[in-house]
C-alpha cells in the first residue's frame, strides 16, 4: 500500500530526492530547483539547503541515472556536484538582480509567512561585516546565504566581484557536501558495514544543529551586547 503524504515531509530532504512522478525518479531536478530557489528567492529560505546536498552524495546514483549515469563513481558525483553548484550560481545572479532591481522596497514590506525582514537585517549587517567574502560564507549558513545575494544587490556590490565569489562559494558548498555525502556513505557501509540511510533524521537534525549553530551563537551575542 501505497504511503500516504503529510506535509511534515516536506521538512525531510530524502523525500525531495526519490520523489517519483508516473514512475520516473524527478529528485535530481527537485534538487536542482531547491538550491536554485533557496539562494534566489527569498521565499525560499525555508528549504533544505545543506542537509539536501549531504544527502545528494549519499543518492548520488539514484540522481543522476534519471539524468545521465556515467559508470565512473568520480565523475559521476563531480557532475551532480557541477549541476548543483550551477544552479546555486544562477540563483545568486537572480537574487542580486532582484535585490539591485526592488531590494529597497523589502525594508517597508510587512512581514508575512514567506518573508521575515529580520532575516534581511541580518543578512544586511553580516555582508557589512565580512564584505565580498560573505557571499562565501552566506553559503554554508542557512537563511543568511538566501538574502546575502539580495543585499549584494542592494548596495550595489560591484558586479566581477560579485560573480567571482558567487561562482567560488556556489562550487565550493556543492563540492564539500555533495563528496563528504557521498564518500563518508562509501566508507562507512563499506569498512564498518554502516549504512546512512538508516539515520536519514539523525543526520538532518546533526547537519541542521550544526549550521544554524554560528548563526544563534552570533544572535546570542549581540542581545548581550545590546543589553550592557
Amino acid at each position: 500500500m501505497k504511503e500516504e503524504f503529510h506535509w511534515t515531509q516536506l521538512l525531510n530532504p530524502e523525500f525531495y530526492i526519490n520523489l517519483e512522478i508516473a514512475g520516473h525518479h524527478i529528485g535530481i531536478y527537485v534538487v536542482l530547483f531547491i538550491v536554485f530557489a533557496e539562494t534566489g528567492l527569498f521565499a525560499g529560505f525555508f528549504l533544505p539547503g545543506d542537509s539536501l546536498l549531504f544527502l545528494s552524495g549519499i543518492y548520488s546514483e539514484t540522481l543522476m541515472r534519471e539524468l545521465v549515469y556515467i559508470e565512473n563513481e568520480f565523475t559521476n558525483v563531480a557532475v551532480l556536484a557541477s549541476l548543483v553548484a550551477i544552479s546555486g550560481v544562477i540563483g545568486n545572479i537572480f537574487g542580486y538582480w532582484f535585490g539591485a532591481k526592488s531590494g529597497h522596497f523589502l525594508y517597508s514590506k510587512e512581514d508575512n509567512f514567506w518573508f521575515k525582514k529580520k532575516y534581511l537585517i541580518q543578512s544586511r549587517l553580516f555582508f557589512e561585516k565580512h564584505g565580498g567574502r560573505a557571499i562565501i560564507f552566506a553559503r554554508f549558513l542557512p537563511i543568511i546565504r538566501t538574502f546575502a545575494p539580495i543585499v549584494a544587490g542592494i548596495v550595489q556590490m560591484e558586479k566581477k566581484k560579485f560573480m567571482f565569489y558567487n561562482i567560488v562559494s556556489s562550487f565550493l558548498w556543492s563540492f564539500v557536501l555533495i563528496f563528504s555525502g557521498h564518500y563518508l556513505y562509501r566508507y562507512l557501509l563499506d569498512n564498518h558495514q554502516i549504512d546512512l540511510k538508516k539515520y536519514i533524521e539523525l543526520i538532518v537534525v546533526g547537519i541542521i544543529v550544526i549550521s544554524t549553530a554560528p548563526i544563534v551563537i552570533n544572535t546570542l551575542k549581540n542581545k548581550l551586547k545590546a543589553r550592557k
